[in-house]
């Protein structure tokens, strides 16, 4: 760890450029050779076996008994053969340290795991195994729960507790599917980033983000975390962590992590992985999914996902047993920063891989106790034979290494040994914590763990010997590059915008040039030593000049400048206070307006509330207005239908008033906008051929309205006109009759005397269109005559009383309907 005399230590000149400043180390220069530090040899560890006993539950009588933190001892049970034969002894047994049934899981971390994981940012590689019987509390020891963590978890604490400021940005360290990482720039790790963030926002990705947020849903509020940090940590270095979750059912390999489809999920039928030996001899699995995680919520995520995708049955023994071995690797990849202590170095043969497996071995069982049959005594089967492998490999080992021996160990027997084959090869430490169910009942369960532990701490693992490679980069170039940022930064607030203005004065070096000469005098006459004397006094003499002269030249731009920056801070606080009162003004001012606008806003909601009040008189006046208005019209057509209903019944003559209210649509809702007559001329000129006259063809296609008023003679012995389609009748009393799709023509039929007596019979013609609210337009385009008279009578020349009629009777409809529509806006 680099010290701040080592830092301040360290030259450094700043050197200006276009792009600003930079800063490169003046005595330190990167070599191009690589020289391995001197270490000591690697050396030979024992595997460390820890002991922890389970709770009994029950009231279940216990056939351990800890004897001290290192030891215990077995009871055989009263109901033995060999208690009765007075052959029972007690069964003694010493491990690294044994954790009672009140040990708590931050006591069994801090004894096991903790120096595991401190070797781990060391660069070292790590192994523990939790071995016992089906129940004795290993996947307890291993994960633990949300309020009370266990190992895997308190490991993960530690790890981002200790490098959380020195973490490299992600994608920055990528994984090549081989066992190994490529170190990529922050140009291509920002491309990576951004390509996921596009992956994921595709339909097909966001399923798969939705299905891991559902199988990684654990409520980590109650989470507890560890608190303990290594302060150890090569500040020079950054580092990133990678998991992987894998298990191993029935001896083939699975990637727990791995994003499949949501049936295969539920069918558990995952593809099984491949065991690989990588470049460097390195045990794998073959592209394992392996996640870059920044924190220990991130990690615990990744880790529930896999424990729920992990396989569980209910057996005798256990509501929730393992059915498989479970691996989970930490993986810490550390690589030193540049020579500007910016960005990581860009050598892979700089990068360190350390990683840490954590192994929840599933429980042995016997049948005669599980009962087990089917799937469950398959499973029970291979668990049983990969522990055997696992125990007959370690015996190999201690054998080869007490008596010399040269026996291939066959660690291709199984799955599990294979993939850690190079650990008991000596490629990091292994320890293992020895679960006990202390009942009576699991006594001889327990008697065989023991005899495996015993022989498994006897095995010895070889310890490798780190190399770390020299690359000439000087220490402390985190905290100096961060110092010289931060000495910028302040620069820049105090005024200096523009980095280009600062002047980065070298100096001469104050020094007296080198020491004096030996003056010892051999001989008398050795003049020219105290002339050379003299001249280096002189020397020095001039020299000590210059530098005086340098130093009150220093101290008087020092003063100068001292001053000037008095001047400038007095100004910049008579400028403060002024904008103090400036600003204190503005707030005064605010505060009137916004009680002012308080008055205006109650002000204007009352205005608000006499308008509304004024607008539901308005309309209430108008609907009266309206109502009184309507009301005298309808008099009006009441009194006009009383009159034509007398002038039909007494009089021969039908009034022509009673077509203009036969016409009106207030009745029925329909709105006559215009009505144009055409009368016949009185005068009488020579015979013109005119087909729209034609009485006999004068209806059209469309359907026509009859209105026949009741004649004041029969009409049968009258020409009438030809109607296809029609309907005929003698008042108009439904709207319907008008406005209707149907309708489109509207006839209307009447009776009167000429001046010489004779009877003419008048058709006024008309178009019935419809309008937009629903009624109808009738628009009168003709009038044709019908009339019967005597070939010996002489026709009259002066014109029909009844034009002048009709023109009244229209002038009084428009005025009516006129105000009817007003009525109804």
């Amino acid at each position: 760890m680099t010290t701040g005399v080592e830092v301040l230590s360290v030259e450094f000149r700043a050197v200006y450029s276009s792009s600003g400043f930079s800063m490169k180390p003046a005595r330190y220069k990167l070599s191009s050779k690589k020289t391995p530090v001197k270490v000591r040899p690697g050396s030979k560890d024992l595997v460390k076996v820890f002991c922890r006993i389970r709770p009994l539950h029950n009231n279940e009588e216990s056939c351990v008994k800890v004897t001290s933190q290192t030891t215990l001892s077995l009871l055989p049970p009263e109901t033995r053969g060999s208690h009765r034969l007075a052959n029972c002894k007690e069964i003694h047994h010493t491990f690294k340290y044994v954790f009672d049934a009140k040990a708590t899981q931050k006591e069994v971390f801090d004894h096991v795991a903790l120096p595991l994981v401190e070797n781990l940012i060391h660069g070292k590689n790590g192994l523990l195994f939790t071995y016992g019987v089906t129940g004795s509390g290993k996947t307890f020891t291993m994960a633990g729960e949300p309020h009370n963590g266990g190992i895997m978890p308190r490991c993960l604490d530690v790890i981002f507790n200790s490098i959380s400021s020195y973490q490299a940005k992600k994608f920055i360290f990528k994984p090549d599917k081989m066992n190994d990482f490529d170190i990529q720039s922050e140009t291509d790790a920002v491309l990576d980033c951004q390509n996921e963030i596009h992956c994921a926002r595709s339909l097909k990705t966001l399923r798969k983000v939705i299905c891991f947020r559902k199988e990684s849903d654990v409520d980590l509020s109650q989470r507890i975390p560890d608190g303990t940090k290594i302060e150890s940590v090569v500040e020079d270095n950054s580092y990133a962590v990678f998991v992987t979750y894998v298990e191993i059912y029935n001896n083939a390999v699975y990637d727990l992590l791995e994003n499949v489809p949501e049936d295969i999920i539920r069918s558990r039928q995952f593809q099984s992985k491949i065991v690989r030996e990588d470049a460097s001899h390195n045990m794998y699995v073959h592209s394992v999914t392996e996640i870059e995680v920044k924190s220990t919520e991130e990690a615990f995520d990744a880790f529930n996902k896999g424990q729920k995708r992990k396989r569980m049955a209910i057996t005798t023994l256990n509501s929730e047993s393992s059915r498989s071995h479970s691996v989970f690797t930490i993986r810490l990849v550390q690589a030193p920063l540049d020579s500007q202590g910016e960005h990581v170095f860009q050598d892979r043969k700089a990068m360190c891989i350390s990683q840490l497996s954590l192994v929840d071995l599933a429980g042995s069982e016997r049948t005669n106790r599980t009962k087990n049959s089917g799937q469950r005594l398959r499973e029970a089967g291979n668990i049983n034979n990969s522990l055997m492998t696992l125990r007959t490999c370690l015996e190999i080992l201690r054998e080869n290494q007490l008596y010399g021996a040269n026996k291939m160990v066959p660690y291709r027997d199984s799955k599990m040994t294979l993939l850690f084959k190079n650990y008991f090869d000596g490629e990091g430490q292994v320890e293992m914590i020895v679960c006990l169910n202390p009942s009576i009942e699991d006594y001889d369960e327990t008697v065989q763990v023991m005899k495996f532990t015993e022989t498994t701490q006897e095995v010895q693992i070889s310890q490798p010997a780190i190399r770390k490679l020299d690359f000439g980069l000087a220490p402390g170039r985190r905290k100096a590059s961060h110092i010289f940022k931060q000495a910028l930064q302040k620069m820049e607030d105090n005024g200096h915008k523009e980095t280009s203005d600062i002047d980065v004065d070298i100096g001469i070096v104050y020094s007296l040039l080198p020491a004096l000469p030996c003056l010892e005098l051999t001989d008398p006459s050795m003049d020219t030593l105290i002339k050379d004397l003299a001249m280096f006094l002189e020397l020095r003499m001039n020299r000590k000049n210059i530098l005086l002269k340098d130093w009150h030249q220093k101290h008087q731009d020092f003063y100068k400048r001292l001053t000037e920056v008095e001047k400038e801070k007095l100004l910049a606080e008579q400028k403060c206070s002024s904008l103090k009162t400036a600003v204190e003004q503005g707030r005064n001012k605010i505060s009137a307006l916004e009680a002012r606008l308080v008055g205006y806003e109650s002000y204007v909601m009352n205005l608000e509330q006499q308008v509304e009040e004024k607008e539901v008189t308005l309309v209430t006046l108008k609907q009266e207005t309206q109502m009184r208005y309507q009301e005298q019209k309808l008099r009006k057509v009441k009194q006009i239908l009383t009159e034509d209903s007398c002038l039909s019944t007494h009089a021969p003559r039908q009034s022509t008033k009673s077509l203009a209210i036969i016409c009106k649509p207030p009745v029925l809702k329909t709105n006559i906008s215009s009505h144009v007559f055409s009368s016949q001329s009185c005068k009488r000129g020579p015979a013109v051929s005119n087909r729209r006259h034609r009485r006999s063809q004068s209806a059209g296609d469309g359907t026509w309205l009859e209105h026949r008023p009741v004649p004041a003679i029969e009409l049968s012995t009258l020409m009438q006109p030809l109607m296809k389609r029609y309907k005929s009748v003698t008042k108009l009393t439904d709207v319907k009759d008008i406005a209707n799709s149907k309708t489109s023509k509207y006839c209307l039929m009447t009776q009167e005397q000429d001046s010489s007596g004779e009877l003419e019979t008048h058709l006024y013609k008309a178009d019935v269109v419809p309008t937009v609210g629903g009624g109808a337009q009738v628009i009168f385009n003709d009038v044709e005559t019908l009339k019967q008279q005597s070939p010996t009578t002489t026709p009259s020349r002066k014109r029909s009383a009844s034009t002048s009629k009709l023109k009244d009777t229209e002038a009084e409809c428009a005025m009516f309907m006129e105000g009817h529509k007003r009525a109804r806006h």
